[in-house]
């Protein structure tokens, strides 16, 4: 029986450091791609995939460019925001429908992506793609309750490496009770 136990534990500390391993060699692509991106374009990775993605879609809405990137809408808003300030992106009222906003990739943002390096998340996500069904499945509801253990499930996260948008409030006060 002790043997048994010691198999058992054994066997959870192997599967245990292989998905650690597994993650630390995802996390490392995602960071070394963001670098490639900040070093060479001078934006980061989460932006670069957004201008990516909207190269791809052409003019669309916020929604569309989230389903695009898969990510949430309000994550991909503050990259947007971010893509507008530096003139790369450029929003507007769609011919179609006046009530509805587009956006889409200014010249700058078209002049930046010639010289892109490649990215990380279009390698994920199309490995992601060709896993079989099931075992994309299996990794999904994996990485669900894992989340959910730690605690982390709930808000929508932001893209890789992406900063919050930090929260508008009261400035912090200096020791002397000045702002």
């Amino acid at each position: 029986m002790g043997s048994h136990i010691k198999r058992t534990a054994s066997a959870e500390q192997g599967e245990v450091r292989e998905v650690m391993d597994g993650i630390r060699r995802l996390v490392r692509l995602l960071r070394v791609s963001a670098r490639a991106s900040e070093r060479v374009v001078g934006i980061s990775g989460a932006q670069l995939f957004v201008l990516q993605r909207l190269a791809e879609a052409g003019p669309c809405s916020i929604n569309t460019l989230a389903e695009q990137t898969l990510t949430h809408q309000s994550s991909v808003s503050v990259v947007v925001a971010r893509l507008i300030e530096r003139g790369l992106v450029t929003r507007r009222p769609s011919p179609e429908d006046g009530r509805r906003v587009e956006v889409s990739l200014a010249p700058a943002g078209k002049a930046l992506l010639r010289e892109a390096p490649p990215l990380a998340q279009v390698q994920l996500i199309a490995g992601l793609r060709k896993l079989q069904p099931g075992v994309r499945e299996g990794l999904a509801r994996g990485l669900s309750a894992l989340v959910s253990e730690l605690g982390l499930d709930g808000d929508s996260p932001p893209l890789f490496f992406e900063e919050e948008k930090k929260p508008r409030g009261r400035r912090k006060e200096k020791r002397d009770g000045t702002a």
